[in-house]
């Protein structure tokens, strides 16, 4: 059975507050809206989304903000100094492939950059290499130790779809949860994966 397509509008300067907010929208069709409308289209979708939104409630375009780039004090060569579990992590810190090459020494070929771990860093300047090493690995503990499922950002909507469509629907192929994803995206609504999906898309992904 065909895919059926419900009306959907057209993404425009005359849509209704609603219809934007109820539909789904590649980001490539706002950063479109975007250049059309003048309105500064960088950043991640959900940006864009309130940009978008602004819009419609205000008529207001917002151009690019660009806010005041932080002084960096620090001139530490995180691309060629020797990296000890000593040195302290500056204000200038990098993921250079010579810290790469350190947490790979120190913690094993396991290692990868990971958000959080990155976000940690960030904000503990002034702290050791060697408290970062002990982070990511209670970081790699925690996970193995926890069951809740990890957290994916809302503009991510299709892997939090599939996530939950494949946790909740053992046996089920990746392709099927594709399937009932691409029916779901075109209802008005939510994108949100519920149980009921099942059946009220059953007869739409053919």
């Amino acid at each position: 059975m065909e895919l059926t397509k419900p009306e959907r509008p057209k993404l425009n300067k005359n849509i209704s507050i609603k219809d934007f907010r109820d539909f789904y929208w590649l980001k490539e069709e706002l950063i479109e809206f975007c250049k059309i409308n003048g309105i500064y289209r960088q950043g991640g979708k959900i940006e864009i989304t309130k940009r978008i939104e602004n819009f419609l409630k205000t008529g207001i375009k917002e151009n690019k903000n660009i806010s005041p780039k932080r002084k960096v004090k620090s001139k530490f060569d995180w691309n060629n100094e020797s990296l000890t579990l000593d040195t302290v992590i500056t204000d200038n810190y990098k993921n250079s492939e010579n810290v790469r090459a350190f947490f790979i020494k120190h913690i094993g070929k396991k290692f990868k950059f990971k958000v959080e771990f990155m976000n940690w860093i960030k904000s503990n300047v002034g702290l050791k290499l060697e408290d970062a090493v002990i982070k990511w690995k209670n970081l790699e503990l925690n996970k193995k130790n926890n069951t809740t499922k990890v957290e994916i950002a809302p503009q991510f909507e299709y892997n939090r779809f599939i996530r939950d469509f494949m946790l909740d629907n053992k046996g089920i192929s990746r392709e099927t949860a594709i399937k009932y994803w691409k029916a779901k995206k075109l209802e008005r609504g939510d994108n949100v994966y519920r149980k009921s999906d099942l059946k009220l898309l059953k007869d739409k992904i053919g």
